[in-house]
């Protein structure tokens, strides 16, 4: 069978996936215990996503419409994919609802939690396809680094990133914070002005 006809593949969960863990920052815990209602989408299109987090501290974290757009296609994706799932619809054929305690993520094969391991392994293989290689269990977590480190880079001030990181201590955030210091120093030392002004005569 052709990787495109495999049952465990499925475009639209997996991108919702990395999306998900890439633009909001999250733990592998906190992505495959969150539920379709812990997302929330607003009249303008954007949304909060409710995250459990470590210690039973949730927190809030705001994502844009392009996610939710993301989002809601895997959802409607899922629902022809299990046409008989535990779902309802509003009166008028509205909305589909879920259940409270419905998984967001769910197996390829059913409507069960997806796991731990079938994340990491889900990300795994679509960093292989992209040609990024990634040292083993840093897979999500690599992920959530990247949005610490962007957002550092934005110059995103250390409070607001250790409310989006669910991070407990300031200190923690602080690293990202530095690290983007230190990488932005080093691109702009890469600056070819400055060779040239080595190499500039008058200099000595």
């Amino acid at each position: 069978m052709s990787d495109a006809g495999r049952r465990d593949d499925w475009v639209h969960r997996d991108r919702a996936l990395v999306l998900t863990a890439l633009l909001a920052g999250l733990r592998l815990d906190e992505l495959v215990g969150m539920n379709i209602s812990d997302v929330y989408v607003a009249d303008s299109g954007s949304g909060v996503l409710h995250v459990r987090g470590k210690g039973r501290k949730d927190r809030r974290v705001p994502i844009e419409a392009p996610l939710v757009s993301v989002i809601e296609a895997y959802l409607a994706s899922r629902i022809i994919r299990f046409p008989g799932g535990r779902r309802r619809h509003s009166p008028g054929g509205g909305r589909v609802a879920w259940p409270p305690s419905a998984p967001l993520f769910v197996s390829a094969k059913n409507e069960t939690r997806i796991t731990r391991s079938t994340v990491q392994y889900r990300v795994l293989r679509l960093f292989r396809r992209a040609g990024v290689s990634t040292e083993a269990g840093a897979l999500v977590h690599g992920l959530r680094h990247t949005f610490a480190t962007d957002l550092a880079n934005a110059d995103v001030s250390v409070y607001e990133l250790k409310n989006l990181l669910g991070h407990e201590s300031l200190a923690t955030s602080q690293r990202y914070v530095d690290g983007a210091g230190r990488e932005t120093r080093a691109a702009a030392a890469r600056n070819p002005l400055y060779e040239r002004m080595s190499d500039d005569p008058s200099r000595t």
